[in-house]
């Protein structure tokens, strides 16, 4: 009888807040003004046309007086309520002989917007450069003690491999041939795609100029701002490999992966999606939507660092005690579930540079949809971890530390794609989804593949990645507006929910070219690898822990590490 009362009240207080909130949406539904008719204008002479007025002249001094700018001894008092600072005596006049013109104010405020777009573009860079530090403690702290300095070392030189390989090459096939970029003042150099014809249509593949930063153009301060914040993006994708790989992975096979994945596989992909290439041409030579739409990169970053995790992971095997003779998987927990976590909250912040930052405009061209966008990436973060808590309290009666914290990265990650096209609602929607799905998804990856993966980032990565370009394709809103066209395509990006089907295609489109080319490439490419240096350390070594044989050093100097028991190293 309580238990029907309880329902009860439970059904009516859902009831009442369905309702509300139907009512709430109601009223800010805007009411169409009745119509009135309109009086027929009455019969007049027509006015005599006004003179047109004279243009300004762009290069006559100003009366710069006439501003009233603060004389010198009025700002030696000091100006603590910033009244007197930032007047027309700050700006610079082109020729101090005659003076501030209309031209030098014109030419200021242009480059005050692209100085503003500078300064946002490189700060959230270098938010998503401190990620680093966070996947590394993600990472280091999943592993076992034993192994935590060689991890850490993969953590802390993907960071220089990746630039290096970037810096040569990847870059310039990545974004050599998708100039202009407006926003950071057109970057103009960078004009030149190899591409070929088929079907009537142009498919751009690779870019041709930047190589250095120097060739075709390059040596550009838009070119440099552009070069610091898809490098950093770059390197987020390589390091995802590290994870999966770690406890059992060469340290030279890592450097050479490293280098393959920043001057090829992710510069290739990268370019079809942001460079100009055919995936974002979809809309434009086949009327797919606004072409393949990935706001930040769930796809181009994270998906492709997943997908590379997945080739490398099947590649070197499984860690020795992973599995039973029967198949069974055994747990093998980290050393330090602190450092774990503290890693995230660093990762979930550094994300407040990595999707609000891929407007790479903090003015014009809609950018002031930031706020937005961070908010998106909070909610789909929040409830990413719900999602994940409540699976694991769910199925095995105690909510789970380490996958609530992939909870919370798989949300991230989903909603990177899509944070710059959709609502809040959408937001929570699809990060609740990807908690949910990073559970299912390692359950899968370790019990069906048969895939080691230590610290889950397959799933986090790949499996949420592709959740998240699927995302573009229901959930944008049509209400973007990012100088009044995506990809060519006038408009904004909608997704399914909101009219547009043949955007679901562009996006499904882009899974399959991730599924096909990028884990083909990275599979094969480390197969190579394989067979040159070996992709794996030895069973002794693999069982003494990396720190010693492969780095020389402990990470733990002073821990007892135990033997584990019943692993042989056969």
């Amino acid at each position: 009888m309580a238990f029907s009362k309880r329902r009860n009240r439970c059904l009516s207080m859902v009831a009442v807040v369905l309702f509300l909130g139907v009512l709430a949406g109601w009223a800010q539904a805007p009411t169409p003004a009745p119509a009135q008719a309109t009086p027929a204008p009455a019969q007049a002479a027509p006015a005599p046309a006004a003179p047109a007025a004279a243009a300004p002249a762009m290069d006559v001094p100003l009366d710069v007086k006439a501003a009233q700018p603060p004389s010198t001894d009025e700002l030696a008092k000091g100006d603590p309520g910033g009244t007197k600072t930032g007047t027309v005596s700050d700006v610079v006049a082109a020729d101090a002989k005659k003076g501030l013109t209309l031209a030098d104010l014109v030419n200021q405020a242009g480059q005050n917007r692209i100085a503003i777009n500078f300064v946002w573009t490189l700060i959230t860079g270098f938010l998503v450069m401190f990620m680093q530090a966070g996947f590394a403690l993600v990472e280091t702290g999943l592993c076992r003690a034993k192994n935590a300095n060689h991890t850490m070392m993969m953590n802390f030189m993907v960071y220089g491999f990746g630039l290096f390989a970037y810096w040569v090459c990847g870059f310039a096939l990545q974004m050599g041939g998708g100039a202009p970029y407006s926003t950071l003042g057109g970057a103009a150099s960078l004009n030149s795609e190899y591409a070929v014809n088929l079907f009537g249509k142009t498919w751009g593949l690779w870019g041709t100029h930047g190589f250095f930063l120097t060739q075709g153009g390059a040596y550009d301060v838009g070119v440099m701002v552009m070069f610091l914040f898809q490098m950093v993006f770059m390197d987020t994708a390589l390091t995802i490999v590290t994870g999966s790989c770690a406890e059992r992975w060469k340290y030279i096979a890592f450097c050479l992966s490293s280098v393959f994945i920043g001057a090829i596989t992710y510069p290739i992909f990268a370019n079809w999606a942001w460079g100009g290439g055919w995936l974002s041409q979809l809309g434009v030579n086949f009327g797919l939507g606004h072409g393949y739409s990935d706001f930040a990169g769930s796809g181009v970053v994270h998906s492709v660092g997943g997908l590379t995790a997945l080739a490398v992971s099947m590649l070197i095997g499984a860690r020795i005690g992973k599995y039973n003779r029967d198949g069974k998987p055994n747990a093998m927990p980290g050393h330090d579930i602190v450092i774990v976590l503290l890693g995230c909250f660093i990762l979930a912040f550094g994300w407040f540079g990595f999707n609000p930052g891929s407007t790479l405009a903090a003015s014009g061209n809609g950018a002031l949809r930031i706020g937005s966008i961070a908010v998106n990436t909070m909610l789909a973060g929040c409830t990413g971890s719900f999602g994940a808590i409540l699976y694991m309290w769910m199925r095995y009666g105690k909510p789970d530390a380490s996958m609530s914290g992939n909870g919370l990265l798989a949300g991230l990650v989903a909603i990177t794609a899509p944070s710059g096209f959709v609502n809040t609602v959408g937001a929570t929607i699809i990060g609740l989804t990807a908690g949910l799905l990073v559970c299912l998804s390692v359950e899968f990856v370790e019990r069906v593949l048969k895939v080691d993966d230590p610290v889950g980032a397959i799933s986090v990565h790949a499996a949420n990645g592709l959740w998240g370009v699927i995302s573009v394709g229901l959930f944008a809103d049509g209400t973007s507006n990012y100088g009044g066209s995506w990809n060519g395509v006038n408009g904004s990006v909608t997704g399914l929910f909101y009219g547009d089907a043949s955007q679901l295609l562009a996006q499904l489109i882009g899974v399959g070219t991730l599924l096909g080319f990028v884990f083909s490439l990275s599979y094969v490419a480390n197969w190579v690898i394989d067979v040159i240096v070996g992709q794996r350390v030895s069973a002794a070594d693999e069982l003494e822990g990396l720190d010693i044989p492969e780095m020389g050093a402990l990470c733990y100097p002073e821990f007892v590490l135990k033997e584990e028991e019943g692993v042989a190293a056969d």
